[in-house]
C-alpha cells in the first residue's frame, strides 16, 4: 500500500485554514500546524479590546472546527526553521518532513524601524494583544476615577487604514455612550481619543467620498484627526507628532498601533533559507502560482508574502486575499499530484468595508459606494457570514443586537492590579487630595 502524499500546512488563520477546507476530499495526509489552538477572526479584535466582544465570540478551536475531516491531523506548535532544499521543517522540539507545504504563519505589526515601540504601542494581531488593549484603556479610566482627575485620559490611534478608524471609533462610543453615569471622579466622555495617519486622509485604499465620509462621521463623535502627521517618538505616557516640520508631544495613558503590517518571523527564515532576499517589509516574493521561486513543492500565502495584483500593487493584508490564496494553493497541490499543470493566482476583490461606529460605515462594493446604515448593515451581514463556527454567528448576533438597543459593552472585564497601573509603571503614583472619601 502506497504512502499518500503529505501536505503540510503552517498557520491556522484564514490562508491556511481555508487551504485545509480545500483539501476535504483530497486523498492526501494533512497536518495543520499552529502555534496557538485556535482560528481567530482577526477584524473583530478591535471590538474583544474595546469591550464589545468576549475572545471566544471570534475564535474557535481548530480541533473542533476540523474534527470531521479525517484526513487533518491538527498540531499546537511553532514552526521555527524549514529546509526546502529537504523539504523539511521544524520547530524547537519536533521535525516535518512534506511533500507539499502551504506556510501561511501571517504577520505582525510593522514599527518600521523601531521595535521597541511594540511594548508601548501593541497592534492588533493576536488575543493577546486585544486583552492588553483592554487592560490598557479600561485601567487608564480607573486611573483616573481612583486619582480623582477632572481631564480624563487621551487615547491614540497610530494609523488611518480600517483597524485604525474601527478602533477609534469603538473607543469613541466606549467613552461617549457605554460608560455614561458609572464613573463619579471622572468623566470618560470627556476623554480624548487622537487618530493619527501620515497621509492627507483616512482609508487611502477607498474612494475619497468613502474617506471623507469617515473622517466626518469621526468627527463627530469626538474624535481628533491628526492627518499627515507622523509619530517620531513613542515613550511610556507620551507620543511626540511631526507634522509640516513641527512637533508635537502628546501625553497619553494608552497607544494602539494600526499603522503597518510585516512579514512573521518565519517569513524571514523562509526567504533566508530560499537564499531570497526578503522585502522591506520582511515579507517573501512569490511566483505567480504561489509558489516559492525555485521549490516547486512549496507555497506561501497570506500577510507573509507580497504578491502583486492586476493593477501591479501589493495585495493588501485582508482576510479574503488569504482566504483565496490559501484555497487556490490547495487547489494547485491537487493539480500537482494529478500531474496537470499549476494554474496562476488571481485576486477577485469583492469590496472593501470599514464601521465607524454605531449605524455608521463605508463600504466600496463594486459600483456601489454606500455610507451609513445601509454600508453598516452590509458590514455586519458579511462579517457575520464570515465568521467560522455556527455557536460564534449566534453569539456574535445577539452580542451585537444587545449593544446596539442597551448601548452596552458587557465584555470588560480585567484582571490583575497591574490595570491600575500605566504601561512600564512600576508603582502607583503618589496620593491624590480627592482619592479621601468625602
Amino acid at each position: 500500500m502506497s504512502r499518500r502524499p503529505h501536505v503540510l500546512i503552517v498557520g491556522g488563520g484564514f490562508g491556511g485554514f481555508a487551504a485545509a477546507k480545500r483539501l476535504r476530499n483530497a486523498d492526501v495526509s494533512v497536518t495543520l500546524v499552529d502555534r496557538t489552538n485556535h482560528h481567530l477572526f482577526q477584524p473583530l479584535l478591535y471590538q474583544v479590546a474595546t469591550g464589545g466582544l468576549s475572545p471566544a465570540n471570534i475564535a474557535a478551536p481548530l480541533r473542533n472546527l476540523l474534527r470531521s475531516q479525517k484526513n487533518v491531523t491538527v498540531l499546537q506548535d511553532e514552526i521555527t526553521g524549514v529546509d526546502p532544499t529537504s523539504s523539511l521543517a521544524w520547530s524547537n522540539s519536533e521535525h516535518y518532513a512534506y511533500d507539499y507545504a502551504i506556510f501561511a504563519a501571517g504577520g505582525v505589526s510593522s514599527y518600521f524601524g523601531k521595535p521597541e515601540w511594540a511594548a508601548i504601542a501593541p497592534g492588533l494581531k493576536t488575543l493577546t494583544d486585544a486583552r492588553e488593549i483592554r487592560r490598557r484603556v479600561l485601567g487608564a479610566l480607573e486611573v483616573a476615577e481612583l486619582q480623582g482627575l477632572s481631564d480624563p485620559p487621551t487615547f491614540v490611534v497610530v494609523g488611518g487604514g480600517p483597524t485604525g478608524v474601527e478602533t477609534a471609533g469603538a473607543i469613541a462610543e466606549l467613552t461617549r455612550h457605554t460608560l455614561v453615569g458609572e464613573f463619579r471622579r471622572t468623566d470618560p466622555s470627556k476623554s480624548r481619543i487622537l487618530l493619527v495617519e501620515a497621509a492627507d486622509r483616512l482609508l487611502t485604499s477607498y474612494p475619497e467620498s468613502l474617506s471623507a465620509a469617515a473622517a466626518e462621521r469621526l468627527a463627530e463623535m469626538g474624535v481628533e484627526l491628526r492627518l499627515g502627521s507622523m509619530v517620531s517618538e513613542l515613550q511610556n505616557g507620551e507620543a511626540t507628532l511631526t507634522s509640516n516640520g513641527r512637533s508635537e508631544k502628546i501625553a497619553t495613558a494608552s497607544i494602539v498601533w494600526a499603522a503597518g503590517i510585516a512579514g512573521s518571523p518565519l517569513a524571514g527564515e523562509l526567504a533566508k533559507a530560499a537564499g531570497i532576499a526578503p522585502e522591506r517589509d520582511q515579507r517573501v516574493a512569490i511566483n505567480a502560482d504561489l509558489t516559492l521561486t525555485g521549490y516547486d513543492n512549496v507555497f506561501a500565502i497570506g500577510d507573509m508574502v507580497r504578491f502583486a495584483g492586476r493593477d501591479g500593487a501589493a495585495l493588501p493584508g485582508v482576510a479574503p486575499v488569504a482566504i483565496q490564496q490559501g484555497k487556490h494553493a490547495a487547489y494547485n497541490v491537487l493539480r500537482s499530484l494529478r500531474g496537470k499543470q499549476r494554474k496562476p493566482f488571481q485576486y477577485r476583490n469583492y469590496g472593501a468595508m470599514s464601521v465607524i461606529g454605531r449605524g455608521a460605515a463605508v463600504a466600496d462594493i463594486g459600483p456601489a459606494k454606500l455610507t451609513g446604515y445601509p454600508a453598516w448593515f452590509a458590514w455586519l451581514f458579511v462579517h457575520l457570514l464570515q465568521l467560522v463556527g455556527h455557536q460564534n454567528r449566534a453569539l456574535v448576533a445577539m452580542q451585537w443586537g444587545w449593544n446596539y438597543f442597551t448601548k452596552n459593552r458587557s465584555a470588560r472585564l480585567t484582571s490583575g492590579d497591574a490595570m491600575l497601573f500605566p504601561a512600564g509603571s512600576t508603582e502607583a503614583s503618589e496620593p491624590h487630595a480627592s482619592m479621601i472619601a468625602p
